[in-house]
């Protein structure tokens, strides 16, 4: 994911993960591709209001995971152990005076990273690539990583397409993006769309000059970042591509297909619409949703408290424009709506809240639809737990509320 870090309030960020959640996270794979070691990729998600990953590829390309508890993929391991040997790299780099050695965070079981000086990065590479018959990786002309031979992102892309068509899932498309040099290597793998973002480096953009040019599956973005991201989904028709964040009336936004997802992904950009005052206060709607729910409903928040929808609903009138003049921000993640039964489904999801400067509070909260009821499931009756976890960092405050679950019925009027 391409995190704009000139973009302080985080918009492309949160209007791609409207986007994801509500039309692409039931049916596709999310991956992350970053040359970021574990502990720095971590330490980003504590910054920035990133969704969870399907699959993340991290430390440029040589360490696989899946979900959320980021399970290690042991056939990688593998076959990156063939040719491998990190105690001969240090004995070969040390001989060179011109490496010094980065932070323990860096060196990874398949990667050993150096800071070296741009002028001699390139001469670096090219005698350490001759003596240990490897393959050097240089990142932004001042990092050299050094790596067995076969690994990298598009590597790591490669594995993962054929792992996929050998368990018969290829994917119906693929869509790669990027901004630098060590991006290219994804361009590469036959058959997929890529998209270099308006702030790509200069790197890749000559290596686009010099090798697709004439791909009209590669383009170059006139957004940045993840804006890019969304401009490329919807120039290749690859599906969906306005973000719900765009939509200023829900009430003109039809669904073709039942998709209890896509409610809960409005609701939660209504409820922070409506405390920050982005929306008129008018009691007639609030009416109208209060009396399109399952009156017996309970709202179970992941602290374990519960609370009617009928007083949710109140509760939500006394917290109008709360928030207004602050940079209170709300997004969904995980977003997975199972039906189990003829009118009802399922949904399970993260929530999470950004309050800027502002301490963060757990706030009572309950999703609300115009085309669906909604009645959330007591907690334990079908075996669910819940935590909370918080996260902060200098500049602003981020609570992630926990999985929170709902049963969805279809509106049968």
């Amino acid at each position: 994911m391409h995190v704009d870090h000139h973009d302080h309030e985080n918009l492309s960020l949160l209007r791609f993960n409207a986007l994801w959640e509500d039309n692409y996270r039931h049916d596709s794979l999310l991956v992350f591709s970053t040359g970021r070691s574990p502990t720095l990729y971590k330490e980003l998600r504590k910054e920035k209001p990133m969704l969870t990953p399907d699959i993340t590829i991290m430390s440029v390309g040589t360490e696989i995971t899946y979900g959320y508890s980021m399970v290690p993929d042991d056939g990688w391991v593998e076959v990156l152990n063939q040719k491998w040997g990190q105690n001969i790299v240090r004995e070969e780099a040390s001989k060179f005076s011109e490496l010094k050695l980065q932070s323990e965070t860096e060196l990874r079981p398949h990667k050993v990273s150096f800071y070296v000086d741009k002028v001699k990065a390139q001469t670096v590479t090219k005698e350490l690539s001759e003596i240990l018959k490897q393959r050097g990786v240089l990142n932004g002309g001042i990092d050299l990583d050094i790596l067995p031979q076969g690994a990298g992102k598009g590597q790591a892309l490669a594995y993962l397409l054929k792992k996929f068509k050998s368990e018969g899932k290829l994917p119906t498309n693929t869509l790669v993006c990027g901004d630098s040099g060590n991006d290219a290597e994804l361009f590469s793998i036959p058959d997929v769309y890529g998209v270099m973002v308006s702030n790509a480096q200069e790197e890749l953009l000559q290596w686009h000059a010099e090798n697709a040019k004439d791909n009209p599956k590669i383009i170059h973005a006139t957004e940045r970042c993840a804006a890019g991201i969304i401009q490329a989904i919807g120039d290749f028709n690859l599906g969906p591509s306005t973000s719900p964040r765009d939509v200023t009336d829900f009430s003109d936004s039809e669904l073709e297909n039942v998709n209890p997802g896509h409610d809960v992904v409005k609701f939660y950009l209504f409820y922070e619409r409506w405390r920050c005052a982005q929306v008129e206060n008018c009691e007639t709607y609030l009416a109208s949703v209060k009396a399109s729910y399952y009156t017996a409903g309970v709202y179970v928040h992941p602290s374990g408290v519960e609370l009617s929808l009928n007083d949710g609903l109140n509760e939500l009138r006394k917290s109008y424009g709360d928030k207004k003049g602050k940079q209170f921000q709300v997004w969904v993640d995980r977003v997975l709506a199972t039906q189990i039964g003829a009118d009802t489904w399922l949904v399970k999801f993260d929530r999470w809240e950004s309050f800027g400067y502002e301490l963060p509070a757990i706030v009572d909260s309950f999703p609300i639809t115009q085309n669906f009821r909604l009645m959330v499931i007591r907690r334990g009756s079908l075996g669910c737990t819940c935590t909370i976890h918080g996260w902060k960092d200098s500049e602003q405050k981020i609570i992630r509320f926990g999985l929170e679950v709902l049963q969805v019925m279809v509106n049968q009027k």
